[in-house]
């Protein structure tokens, strides 16, 4: 199974503090770095090139989410920027995603570089049963609606879908074995969950067959960032 070192979230809107934390992660392997909306919609490409200038990959995580001709537009200028994963969202369905896919290929190949991988947005990990049904007026359950979606990206040629840990294993019921599952809501024990509802541990995370984790504020927010990831890093290898 493929298994990334920890995808680090760059949820921070200053870019001193981006080349702080970044100087502080010099390990190996290096992580791929998550650039966000918040960091992008304030910076725009130049801060996806200075990340990968440092050394590292980039996750642009970007949730494309609109008509098909838009997204697969916006697609291949994410293809041209030569990040290793970008995402969309799945509620978008299938000819949007099948366009958003053929927008980040032909985007790459114009810069000959490897596409990214294209992951489709189940249900994000702020969302929970109740949400799902009292706000969203969804009447199949979280684990239905996920597997849903994770079916949809795979049948339209995606990489693999963003979802929560607790969902990998009935996504990998109707999945094949190479469709990735790269997770966020993660937080290491005594850690606060903040606006995350459905959290596991790294190592919780990796029993449950995650290819990749996103963690965020308990890396960025400590005051050693490098002593924190390689301590999440060890737990992610774990499978007990």
């Amino acid at each position: 199974m493929i298994k990334y070192a920890p995808i680090v979230a760059l949820d921070v809107a200053n870019i001193d503090q981006v080349i702080d934390i970044l100087e502080k992660l010099q390990v190996e392997p290096r992580p791929i770095i998550k650039i966000g909306m918040e960091l992008f919609y304030h910076f725009g490409p130049d801060i996806v090139t200075q990340v990968q200038q440092l050394g590292f990959d980039v996750f642009l995580d970007l949730k494309l989410h609109d008509i098909p001709n838009t997204v697969e537009r916006a697609a291949r200028v994410i293809g041209q920027l030569g990040v290793k994963m970008t995402t969309i969202h799945a509620a978008g369905g299938a000819e949007m995603l099948a366009a958003g896919k053929r927008g980040l290929l032909q985007g790459a190949q114009e810069i000959g570089a490897q596409p990214a991988k294209l992951l489709a947005i189940t249900q994000l990990t702020s969302i929970d049963e109740q949400i799902l049904h009292t706000q969203q007026h969804v009447a199949i359950s979280l684990k239905e609606s996920v597997q849903n979606y994770a079916q949809l990206a795979q049948k339209t040629s995606l990489d693999g879908v963003i979802c929560s840990a607790l969902e990998v294993p009935f996504i990998r019921e109707v999945v094949s074995e190479k469709f990735l599952c790269i997770t966020p809501g993660i937080r290491p024990q005594q850690a606060k969950q903040d606006d995350q509802k459905r959290v596991v541990t790294p190592a919780k995370a990796a029993q449950l067959g995650s290819n990749g984790i996103v963690v965020g504020r308990p890396i960025t927010q400590n005051g050693n960032p490098q002593i924190a990831y390689q301590q999440i890093a060890n737990e992610f290898k774990e499978e007990n």
